[in-house]
């Protein structure tokens, strides 16, 4: 037996040890264009601002690697012939598989405008990415962020870290406005500012201008011109679903597969940023661009091509992040749809927390910590936790596992309701009537 994984992100390396701890003798061999292999892509916001080297960013030895026994194969791979069974890789011998998973993850959408193309126009998908922004950076330089999400904020930290004063640009009045609240934003906002960001409302980005084939500056839509030596995007992801759609995998926005992270084809799955998923519990497919659920979805996909029948079943998704230097947590539904600022979905993302909940809203105060809960008839459907961080647990199991929080959903939203200390008070029954 020969399973194959094209892609080296983190639903991959899932699928070889999922693969590996049922099948110790079939051969595993990992197909990639990325010549740097397994490493944290989360990890590469602290790459940036010079808090870790990076080696930090590989969290595997050479022995993880030994012990799963797999190949690792740098290459394109150019088309699935699924008739055949193999793969048409560029510049190498066909490669045949017995089980195929897509994990390819998702490319930054481009911008598409004039001057996009100069030299000194960035992104941040990968390593490699990384390392050319650093290679760019110089003190004293100026750059201009576009986009939204947590990819944006990454760009506009790192950039600042190295010297670089940053202009960070925004379509509608505040930042990530899908996700947070207005005081959510105005508190990363007002961060941004005192490290010396300069944030510009309601603009956006006509064209780039360049000289000498790179980047000198940028007009916005209103006329106004910003001399800068660097452009750095974040304004959406897509699925790279373009092998699967030509062998007739059936895709939509993402590679179709069910909760065993099956597609079409008996013989191949797909998961990560790439597959859009099917939930038993809502009927929906959904797309999440998050370090967990790629895991996961890679896990599940991992016995099931080894032969354990297994279903992917979603959580409420979360994410752990530092916004602005807040380190915040966002569970669940919390949204308001749209971003202006984002085209789809942004990495660090899930579909889930845009959703608009039908719901009431409790919130606590905010100097430096600050909590908001969305609260359904019976059940708390999402939160936000900014700075002081105990409570995020507590809130995942509570939110993952459908606690009845009739007891105190009046108390929650009553004025001024200390909205901390009757969820902690809440989760110690709650945990001991579970544990009973």
């Amino acid at each position: 037996m020969r399973y194959v994984i094209i892609g080296a992100g983190v639903a991959g390396f899932a699928a070889i040890e999922s693969i590996r701890s049922i099948d110790k003798t079939g051969e595993v061999v990992m197909v990639s264009d990325d010549p740097h292999g397994f490493y944290s892509r989360p990890g590469l916001a602290y790459y940036l601002t010079g808090e870790i080297d990076s080696k930090a960013l590989y969290s595997r030895s050479k022995d993880d690697y030994r012990h799963l026994n797999f190949s690792f194969l740098n290459a394109r791979v150019k088309r699935i012939l699924r008739a055949e069974k193999k793969l048409e890789l560029d510049g190498k011998p066909a490669l045949a598989y017995d089980k195929l998973l897509i994990a390819v993850g998702a490319q930054a959408i481009p911008l598409n405008i004039a001057g996009a193309k100069l030299q000194g126009v960035m992104k941040l998908d990968h390593l490699t990415d990384a390392n050319d922004i650093l290679a760019f950076t110089k003190r004293g330089r100026t750059a201009v962020v576009v986009g939204g999400g947590i990819t944006a904020l990454e760009l506009t930290e790192g950039l600042l870290a190295r010297g670089m004063n940053v202009h960070y640009l925004l379509r509608g009045d505040r930042y990530w406005s899908n996700v947070l609240d207005a005081r959510e934003s105005q508190a990363v906002e007002a961060r941004l500012q005192e490290e010396g960001v300069t944030l510009h409302h309601h603009v956006e980005l006509a064209e780039i201008i360049g000289k000498n084939n790179r980047v000198a500056g940028i007009r916005l839509t209103d006329g106004h011109t910003i001399k800068c030596d660097l452009v750095a995007y974040a304004v959406g992801i897509a699925p790279r679903i373009e092998l699967a759609n030509e062998c007739g995998i059936n895709c939509e926005r993402g590679i179709l597969a069910d909760e065993h992270l099956q597609t079409n084809d008996e013989n191949i799955f797909a998961a990560g940023d790439v597959a859009q998923v099917y939930d038993p519990l809502t009927g929906h497919s959904v797309i999440d661009s998050l370090w967990n659920p790629a895991r996961e979805q890679g896990g599940v996909a991992g016995w099931n091509m080894a032969g354990r029948r297994a279903a992917y079943l979603k959580s409420a998704p979360f994410n752990v992040t530092r916004l602005a230097g807040l380190t915040t947590t966002i569970i669940g539904s919390v949204g308001r749809g749209r971003d202006e600022d984002v085209m789809g979905i942004a990495r660090g993302d899930s579909e889930t927390w845009r959703e608009l909940p039908e719901a009431l809203v409790a919130q606590g105060g905010f100097d430096v910590n600050h909590i908001r809960l969305l609260i359904g008839d019976k059940r708390l459907i999402g939160a936000v936790l900014m700075g002081d961080q105990k409570l995020s647990f507590p809130l995942q199991k509570m939110i993952a596992n459908g606690a009845d929080i009739s007891p105190i959903r009046d108390s929650l939203m009553q004025p001024n309701a200390p909205v901390a200390d009757l969820i902690a008070d809440f989760w110690m029954k709650w945990r001991e009537n579970i544990a009973a």
